[in-house]
Order: structure tokens, then C-alpha cells, then sequence
């Protein structure tokens, strides 16, 4: 049984993560600064929530990091907490460097110290949570990413992350401590804040609201449901060889514009009260993102030989169950509308987009 430290897991995929931890019997200490993104809210009936241990703090304050590793007897950190949304990082990159960046050094560098004083333990895990966004853009024809993708990040965001990743390894590399990366793809399902693609379109459907598409809408994603991401993540803390980079992705290709359709067949079908069916309607194409990378695919070859994962869900399936917890759990959602953040981030980044005509001119 492993002794968990994990960062932003009060944040979407770490809220999710420290669930399945929790449920698989390992204590958790949970580190967050809460953040635009993360909420108590997302920890509400936790599962053997006795063996949960919240802590509010930032991830540059090493003091802290280094009482936590110490006091909690900690061997394996899980490190999720990063700013992660492309559209912030445009309009504000200082925050996604001091938080990916320095945040991940600060905590690489606490790791260490508490590492050599436990006499270098080889079970010992720095498991650093990544994304598929450092590879670049590729092309129709182009082979996936797999673990041996050169980086070439084209935002704020994507270079930070890069920054991270090459972090982890070069501690690895120089100090012999044992990690592992993974580079995951587009995550979506329950609590996830609705900046991000699949949570904005059902909450702005519900309203009545534009659903906002970039560009032409073809930009090709790898969408991979949250808890089979997390199921990847206990594999390779299990199964995992240190020093190993595992990509992990949803295993399809659709476009963005295919999704946002099938969001609104199934509000069809699952709000047929709704005023506002068929939701299609409320599409609108608008102003695309500066440097939008056009096309992402994921290998997961190795992960699947080597630790024998694979995704549960289908897209169709995951959108499925994303669409009905969203739907059951209108009070998160009535939370979440009531933040002010929220409120002027939608304002700002999506309200305020030029309208494109309908065919995405």
C-alpha cells in the first residue's frame, strides 16, 4: 500500500485520482491552493474519506512540501497541479510558468532531499502527470505521438509543461531518482470545470447559450474519459518502470466539431424538456485561437504491451456518462455558475469572439 502525496487534487483529474485512490485502500494527502479550477466541492463523499487528508498550499512552498513528505512518511508523489488551459495561458502566461515550472522544481527538489534521507528506497515514485500538447501539431498523415515524439509545444501552456517534463528527467538522469511520466490526452467527465471544451457545451446548452466553435471546427482530438485515465495512472505506479515515459489516450480521432454534435444529440435525448432542443441549433462558429494545433493522435502500444491497460470507455460511451453526471449533479453545477472567475472568464475568452458565419468562414 502506497502512502500518496497528490498535488492539485482537488482539480478535475486529481479530484478523480484521489476517488480511485481512495478506493483501492492508500491514504492520500491532498495538496491544493484551490485555485480558479479546484473546489472542495469536488471532494464531497469521498470514498474511506478517513484515510484523506486535505492540505491548502501551493506547490512553491517548499517548507511546506518538506513538513508534508516528513510528517506524512510519503512515498510516492502524484503531480498533477499545473495551470492547464491553453486560452489562459495566451492571455496570461507569467502564472503557467511560476505554477508548471517552478512549481514542478520546487517539488523535484524537496522529493530529492526527502529521497537521500530515506537512504535512496528504490520503491520510492515521483509520478509527474503531462500532456499530449507538448508534441506540437500534427498533420493528416502523420504517425500518432508515442513515447519517442520529439517536443515541439506551440503555446505558453504546452511549453511549460515541456519545461516540467524535461525536469523530471533530468532529475532522474542526475540524481538516480526513480519517476515515471505520462502524457496523456484531451480528459473529460465528472468535475471537470467548464472552460474546457465538452463541460462548457452542456452547461452553455442547458442555458440557452452560443456554443462556441473554433475556427472550422475540424481541429482533430484524442479524448480519454477521466477514470480510465486514472486507471492508468495506479497501473503505472504498480507496473511501472522507473525512468519510463507511457502515453495514455482514449484511442480516437474525432473533431471537435463531432463531438460538440454528438453533446447535442444526446441533451436531445437526455433533457427532451429542454426549451432549447435540438441544442445544434445554438452552434456558432467563432474567432479561432492564435497558434490552434490541428491535429492530435495518441500510440498506446506500450502501455498496453507493457502493462496491459487499454481504455474502458468509448468516446461515445464516455460522453454518455459525462452528459448524465453533469445533468444529476446540478447543485457542482450551480456552484461552479456562482464563481466569479468563471463568470468573467466565459465573458471574456468566449462572449466576446467575433461570430464567424455557419459554415466556419
Amino acid at each position: 500500500m502506497r502512502k500518496l502525496l497528490v498535488t492539485g487534487g482537488a482539480g478535475f483529474i486529481g479530484s478523480n485520482f484521489v476517488r480511485f485512490a481512495l478506493a483501492e485502500n492508500s491514504p492520500v494527502v491532498n495538496l491544493d491552493a484551490l485555485t480558479y479550477a479546484g473546489s472542495l466541492e469536488n471532494l464531497a463523499d469521498l470514498p474511506n474519506a478517513n484515510q484523506h487528508t486535505f492540505v491548502h498550499g501551493d506547490i512553491c512552498n517548499r517548507e511546506l512540501i518538506e513538513d508534508l513528505l516528513e510528517k506524512h512518511e510519503i512515498d510516492t508523489l502524484v503531480h498533477f497541479a499545473a495551470e492547464s488551459h491553453v486560452d489562459r495561458s495566451i492571455l496570461g502566461p507569467e502564472q503557467f510558468i511560476r505554477t508548471n515550472v517552478h512549481g514542478t522544481f520546487t517539488l523535484l527538489e524537496a522529493w530529492k532531499q526527502a529521497w537521500i534521507r530515506a537512504g535512496k528506497p528504490d520503491h520510492w515514485r515521483f509520478h509527474h502527470v503531462s500532456t499530449d500538447e507538448v508534441f506540437g501539431s500534427l498533420g493528416p498523415d502523420d504517425p500518432p505521438f508515442s513515447e519517442t515524439t520529439r517536443y515541439a509545444p506551440n503555446s505558453p501552456y504546452a511549453a511549460s509543461k515541456a519545461a516540467s517534463d524535461h525536469l523530471v528527467r533530468a532529475y532522474g538522469a542526475t540524481y538516480g531518482l526513480p519517476y515515471t511520466i505520462s502524457n496523456c490526452s484531451n480528459n473529460y467527465g465528472p468535475y471537470q470545470f467548464p472552460e474546457k471544451l465538452i463541460p462548457l457545451v452542456i452547461l452553455n446548452a442547458l442555458e440557452g447559450r452560443e456554443l462556441p466553435i473554433y475556427g472550422d471546427g475540424q481541429q482533430i482530438r484524442d479524448w480519454l474519459y477521466v477514470e480510465d485515465h486514472c486507471q492508468a495512472i495506479w497501473t503505472i505506479l504498480q507496473r511501472g518502470a522507473p525512468g519510463e515515459t507511457y502515453i495514455i489516450g482514449g484511442a480516437n480521432q474525432p473533431s471537435n466539431l463531432l463531438v460538440v454534435q454528438t453533446l447535442c444529440d444526446l441533451l436531445d435525448e437526455l433533457a427532451p424538456d429542454s426549451q432549447f432542443a435540438p441544442h445544434a441549433q445554438l452552434i456558432r462558429y467563432v474567432t479561432d485561437r492564435p497558434g490552434h494545433d490541428r491535429r492530435y493522435a495518441m500510440d498506446i502500444t506500450r502501455i498496453r504491451q507493457d502493462l496491459g491497460w487499454q481504455p474502458r470507455e468509448t468516446l461515445t460511451t464516455g460522453l454518455l456518462k459525462t452528459v448524465r453526471w453533469f445533468l444529476d449533479h446540478q447543485t457542482w453545477v450551480e456552484s461552479i455558475r456562482r464563481q466569479q472567475d468563471y463568470q468573467s472568464w466565459r465573458a471574456r475568452n468566449y462572449d466576446q469572439r467575433t461570430s464567424a458565419s455557419v459554415e466556419g468562414g
